[in-house]
């Protein structure tokens, strides 16, 4: 027994020991040193922390780092994405590489090449200008992959940080106490017109001309850039902003005059300092961005390792400036900093501008321009210097809660429209009598509704959910299980909830028959389809019935895949069009592009034919909905005896010939409500306003013959009544 115990202590040790031993260790054969530190011919020995020293001739010049080993990579998958990258002595990024990932998107979507391309972009990133997750407008977004994207980004970044770090490169260092430093000084300063703050440097002013600008696209090396390239005059500006540190109260009367400096004084909380930033030239530094999506994407402030993307609540419009002397200036904004940023306003610091051009129908490429700015000495005191006590290095887990919580921010329009959505779609249902009251009233409804989902939905906001969803969610229940990996996309998380709930109250039928992009373009093809003459056809019952399981096949196919390979469960979930149709919007090679037709096309003959059939999603969710709770459809007694209107008119025949509504099919379009309402051709509602007709009629012709002394007695109607009066 002993012996055993010592055996099992020895392999778990070993078990131990491997756990401990960094996975960059698993990918060394996987690329070559050159790829991430270029000019690297080896590979000296894996450090007990990850890191591995990048050699030439034997000298150290840079290292080799796994961003798995420094932070969590977790992807929308509940898979690691792993990114190998390499470091300089300078903590300058100098190159980078995608090793392994589970995205189901770029698995069976988005060419891969697209991520690498992006990736590939981190060369020559100086990580002293990393302050955390960054908003998205700073990023090269791939359409699609938004949320793979910022989880990379996030990753190569903070995981770059920590390495520079663990290497104790200059910036990065424990802080230490240092001699006397710098503030701003409130009461320096006097009023002073723009000639004068330009030339002190309280203003400061970039400028690039269409020349300048044209030459720098052009050393892309992108020939497509000369396409939409600057016009004559060369000489104009195209980029002309200036900036100023109008916090400090001589700086800030000067530029917006006293009474709108007053007010900017009293938006200031304790700590926040304000910029003003005016703009001359062609270009303009605010763009659209902010008006979509509430950001400023155009630019951000830089300080050391402190970035801030500016928002629209923390911006105004200058109405002028009060500076003597001011050019023209079209654009004149006010951008308050705020006090949790962390920024000095005594220090150094610089915009950073992003110029974009655009080379096809989406594809764009990206120039920065940086506005180097300090606040001139005489607008600054020294004091002494305070000790500097290391702050608490955030963790992993709070890293990635700023990072979801900075998507949902960038989000927020969209979250907001989609709940409005949401809560419109419930009172429907909640109050589905009232709704179908009126067929033309709730066709429009409905028809809108579609629109609305099939348009921003599906091909704005990319939510379209899938079988590849379920199958994470059930594998992540299976391993490491973590809600921030499924709030990394809110749009996606707001759906999927409500499913849930959905599927308590409805059923199935509240997202497939409302919510789904691909479904709804099935029924606006098919009722365009019908419009225009197409003939429908019905399918006998008995084969109707028996395709219902294609579908449920299907899922538990793919469900059995996932089981034994995710990533293979993923390529074969490519029997649904989504990805193709809705999400990139047929941009897909060619034989994509026909399985999405050959998936539509029947839908022209047979409405929601895809849905009846074949979708792996609407069968996944039918197996949970059936233990929705409430009954909301409703049925009268001759309801498929004898009456078969509701089953023939069901547009997805959901409805047996024996009068029932299987919940599994029906995706509660309530076509079946407004039928039960109808005055027209319902033959229950016919008979009983027949009946209550042929009443009203009799009531009256009882009336018309009563005599005329009874009809004074209002009260004397019945016989026993009219015998005891006489």
């Amino acid at each position: 027994m002993t012996r055993i115990a010592l055996v099992l202590v020895f392999l778990l040790g070993l078990t131990l020991q491997g756990a401990a031993e960094p996975l960059l260790g698993k990918f060394l054969n996987d690329f070559e040193a050159s790829e991430v530190v270029p000019g690297a011919t080896a590979l000296g020995p894996l450090r007990e922390d990850g890191l591995a020293p990048a050699l030439r001739d034997g000298e150290t010049i840079g290292w080799v780092f796994l961003t798995s080993d420094f932070v969590p990579t977790t992807g929308y998958s509940g898979k690691p994405i792993h990114v190998v990258a390499g470091i300089s002595p300078d903590a300058v990024l100098t190159g980078a590489k995608l090793l392994k990932h589970s995205e189901p998107i770029v698995l069976v979507g988005i060419p891969e090449e697209k991520i690498r391309a992006v990736i590939r972009h981190y060369s020559g990133f100086d990580l002293h200008a990393v302050s955390g997750p960054r908003d998205g407008g700073d990023l090269e977004i791939v359409s699609g992959a938004t949320v793979t994207i910022m989880v990379i980004d996030d990753s190569i970044l903070r995981a770059g940080v920590k390495a520079a770090r663990a290497l104790g490169l200059d910036g990065f260092a424990a802080p230490k106490a240092s001699g006397p430093t710098r503030e701003i000084d409130r009461e320096a300063g006097e009023i002073a017109d723009w000639p004068t703050l330009a030339g002190n440097g309280a203003l400061r002013r970039l400028t690039v001309d269409v020349a300048t600008i044209n030459a720098d696209f052009a050393a892309l090396g992108d020939p497509r850039t000369e396409k939409n390239a600057e016009p004559a005059p060369d000489t104009d500006a195209h980029v002309d902003v200036w900036t100023a540190l109008v916090s400090q109260p001589a700086i800030g009367r000067s530029l917006l005059g006293d009474a709108a400096w007053e007010n900017l004084s009293k938006r200031l909380n304790p700590g926040d300092e304000a910029i003003a930033v005016f703009g001359a030239g062609r270009w303009s530094f605010k763009g659209s961005g902010y008006v979509r999506g509430g950001i400023f994407d155009r630019f951000q402030l830089i300080q050391g390792e402190m970035s801030v993307r500016f928002h629209d609540r923390n911006h105004s419009r200058i109405v002028r400036a009060a500076a003597e002397g001011a050019p023209d200036l079209p654009e004149m904004d006010l951008f308050i900093i705020p006090a949790d940023a962390g920024f000095d306003p005594a220090a150094q610091f610089r915009l950073q501008f992003l110029v974009s051009r655009a080379v096809g129908p989406i594809d764009k490429v990206f120039l920065t321009y940086d506005l180097g700015y300090e606040l001139p000495d005489a607008y600054t005191r020294t004091v002494a210097a305070a000790p500097v006590q290391a702050q608490p290095e955030a963790t992993d887990g709070d890293a990635r809660d700023a990072l979801w919580k900075r998507i949902w921010q960038t989000k927020r329009t969209q979250v907001v429209v989609l709940c409005t959505a949401l809560v419109l779609l419930s009172g429907i249902f909640f109050f589905q009598g009232f709704a179908t009251k009126n067929a033309r009233t709730f066709a429009m409804l409905r028809n809108a509704y579609l629109v609305f989902t099939l348009v921003f939905v599906g091909w704005i906001a990319n939510a379209q959910l899938s079988v590849v969803n379920i199958l994470a969610v059930v594998n992540a229940l299976f391993s490491n299980f973590s809600w921030d990996t499924f709030l990394m996309d809110p749009l996606i998380f707001i759906l999927w909830f409500s499913v849930a709930v959905a599927l308590l109250f409805w059923a199935r039928g509240a997202y497939c028959g409302w919510l789904c992009p691909f479904g709804a373009l099935q029924e606006l093809s098919n009722k365009l389809a019908r419009r225009l003459g197409v003939p429908q056809v019905t399918l006998p019952w008995g084969l109707h019935e028996r395709l219902w399981a294609v579908k449920y096949i299907i899922f538990l196919g793919l469900f059995g895949l996932s089981l034994y390979s995710l990533e293979l469960a993923e390529r074969f979930a490519e029997v649904e069009p989504f990805k193709t149709a809705i999400i990139l919007k047929f941009a897909r090679p060619l034989p994509y592009v026909l399985i999405a037709i050959a998936f539509l096309l029947p839908g022209l003959f047979i409405e929601r034919f895809y849905c009846r059939y074949v979708c792996p999603l609407g069968g996944g969710l039918a197996i949970p909905a059936r233990l929705h709770m409430f009954r909301w459809l409703k049925r009268y007694k001759e309801c498929g005896n004898p009456c078969q209107l509701c089953a023939t008119d069901c547009p997805v025949k959901a409805i047996h010939p024996t009068g029932e509504i299987n919940p599994n099919e029906c995706i509660s379009c309530l076509n079946c409500q407004v039928l039960y309402q109808d005055h027209d051709r319902c033959p229950v509602v016919i008979k009983f306003d027949k009946r209550r007709a042929k009443d009203v009629a009799s009531a009256a012709a009882l009336d018309a013959h009563r005599p005329a002394d009874e009809a004074e007695r209002p009260n004397l109607g019945h016989p026993n009544q009219l015998s005891r009066t006489r």
